[in-house]
């Protein structure tokens, strides 16, 4: 990469992607969308660019999810739409799967900053309390198998 090319820390201007090295000389890219203005946002747009980020994410094609909006909060300088991605690996033997992993998004407008900006936008995963940006975090399958590995633990410990 040239000089040209990249920004003040190093990183590669890509559209949609960001490259960054890390100490082992590994170079992982982080990618993300064009999100939308705080003005163009609906909740049903919201929901698009979700799944459309989604699908920049290194899953294994048995991995279906399924998202829903559950609530708008009101703060004093912004308001926050929450949604829901549920995932899991159904298969023919079950369909329904006995657990799922969440991943829980919110989409902050801000009341103050220019609607011309683009939405904020993080997300976290079930159980973890660790908030990821898009364009800064590189998504892990591991993480929603984990999720899914420590509820069947439970369940299997569990007697009815």
């Amino acid at each position: 990469i040239s000089q040209s090319e990249t920004g003040q820390s190093g990183q590669a201007l890509e559209t949609g992607s960001v490259r960054t090295k890390v100490e082992d000389s590994t170079e992982y890219e982080f990618r993300n969308i064009e999100w939308i203005t705080c003005k163009d946002f609906t909740i049903e747009l919201g929901k698009l660019r979700i799944e459309e980020y989604i699908h920049t994410w290194e899953v294994h094609t048995s991995w279906l999810f399924s998202l829903v909006f559950l609530q708008e909060t009101d703060h004093e300088f912004h308001k926050q739409y929450h949604y829901r991605a549920q995932w899991s690996i159904p298969t023919r033997r079950t369909p329904i799967p006995k657990a799922t992993a969440c991943v829980y998004f919110v989409i902050v407008i801000s009341k103050i900053k220019p609607q011309t900006l683009p939405v904020e936008v993080y997300f976290l995963v079930e159980s973890n309390r660790l908030t990821h940006r898009p364009g800064q975090t590189r998504f892990r399958e591991k993480w929603l198998k984990d999720v899914i590995e420590s509820k069947t633990l439970l369940q299997n410990t569990v007697d009815f």
